[in-house]
């Protein structure tokens, strides 16, 4: 019976030394896992976050948590970067980043060109720019550089024809021929699919374009080149260029994935830059 008793007391201690042992090595264990880096970017949801969900697990293996903040419009992401509510931003192209920056006096810069977003003319009141009847509404975007690049694509349709030297910055005013007395009204990048139903033609950016479920390839009535200068950009605080995390997250937004799946997911609709 004491062999008993003395081979019980035993155990309990061999297995009471065992979890003791267990529980240190789990709490050390835990104590070494590496903590990760969070990385917040700003991002219109067609086709930017979309892109940006294709680098989120190849970030994360080298310990970056990717959080996604969705955006709708052209102002805030801009202001969160520069506010630091955001370490980046990916939604705009570069005439519009050194527009804004300058008239907010922003210090942010790009450090990867990521893609082109070709834009279009679209319409559902006409199949054919030839059919586009005289004193037609013409909706275009109310932000300078788009607005600016709408003129431009419509003039390069013929259109319109702006006045030598109207760049990217064009406006109305620039307007010197206007054969079929189009009347051109500002709207919103947002609001433009839905002005479809009120309007004529629309030029829409393609990031809206495809969130209205619209194919620019074959819904546009005229696009732009693919040799656009309006190339997509990652945006970020100047100084922050070379912060680990924005170098990890700056080589996969131009890796061979993303490539594949823009050349894949978009078919034309967006092209890669890189």
């Amino acid at each position: 019976m004491k062999k008993i008793v003395f081979l019980f007391i035993a155990l309990l201690t061999v297995a009471f030394v065992a979890g003791c042992g267990s529980d240190k090595a789990g709490t050390a264990s835990q104590a070494a896992a590496p903590a990760k880096t969070v990385l917040k970017v700003g991002a219109t949801p067609v086709p930017h976050a979309e892109i940006l969900k294709v680098v989120k697990p190849i970030l994360a293996k080298e310990g970056i948590d990717l959080q996604i903040i969705e955006m709708s419009d052209y102002v805030r992401p801009n202001m969160a970067v520069a506010d630091k509510e955001l370490d980046a931003n990916f939604f705009q192209h570069i005439p519009y980043l050194k527009k804004f920056s300058a008239e907010h006096n922003l210090q942010l810069t790009y450090t990867a060109a990521v893609h082109i977003e070709p834009m279009g003319i679209y319409s559902k009141k006409v199949k054919n720019l030839n059919d586009v009847p005289n004193g037609a509404q013409v909706a275009i975007p109310n932000d300078p550089t788009n607005g600016g690049r709408a003129l431009l694509l419509l003039a390069k349709a013929g259109l319109i024809k702006l006045k030598d030297g109207a760049g990217i910055n064009a406006t109305t005013k620039d307007i010197i021929d206007n054969p079929k007395n189009l009347k051109v009204v500002e709207l919103e990048a947002p609001q433009l699919p839905r002005a479809l139903d009120d309007v004529t033609l629309a030029v829409i950016n393609t990031n809206y374009a495809l969130e209205a479920k619209l194919v620019p390839t074959k819904d546009a009535l005229f696009i732009e080149q693919k040799d656009s200068p309006y190339v997509n950009v990652l945006v970020v605080r100047k100084g922050d260029e070379n912060r680990p995390e924005i170098q990890a997250l700056t080589k996969a937004l131009t890796s061979d994935a993303v490539r594949k799946f823009i050349n894949e997911k978009y078919k034309g609709a967006v092209v890669p830059a890189f």
